[in-house]
């Protein structure tokens, strides 16, 4: 079983900026792509950014030159960096990570419970 815990939500006004943190602990032999979703009430979740264990990135247009995804492997962790933060971006993000227990394996989705955003005008 692998264990996702997320850290940096909170309140920010318009402009501001957050970090956000998950760690990934737990039985597996790697990680492959980690990521960030989120999901606004009343909305489906969506992918903000991901990131792949050679660093390859991938992120929303909607938060392209805002947003920032890094991660450390050594520390199986990955960090997204907020900038310029809208009131748009206000929602639940959910960490992501898909795993394997053997090179040889698929690998497999897990979710962290998710941290709150929430961006004030």
């Amino acid at each position: 079983q692998v264990q996702l815990v997320e850290s940096g939500g909170g309140l920010v006004q318009a402009g501001g900026s957050l970090r956000l943190s998950c760690a990934a602990s737990g039985r597996f032999f790697s990680i492959d792509a980690m990521g960030w979703y989120r999901q606004a009430p009343g909305k489906q979740r969506e992918l903000v950014a991901d990131i792949g264990r050679g660093g390859s990135t991938n992120l929303a247009d909607s938060v392209k030159g805002r947003f920032t995804i890094s991660r450390d492997n050594a520390k199986n962790t990955v960090f997204l960096q907020m900038n310029s933060l809208k009131v748009e971006d206000t929602a639940v993000y959910y960490c992501n990570a898909k795993t394997r227990i053997a090179f040889w394996r698929d690998p497999q989705d897990y979710w962290g419970k998710g941290t709150l955003v929430t961006v004030s005008s």
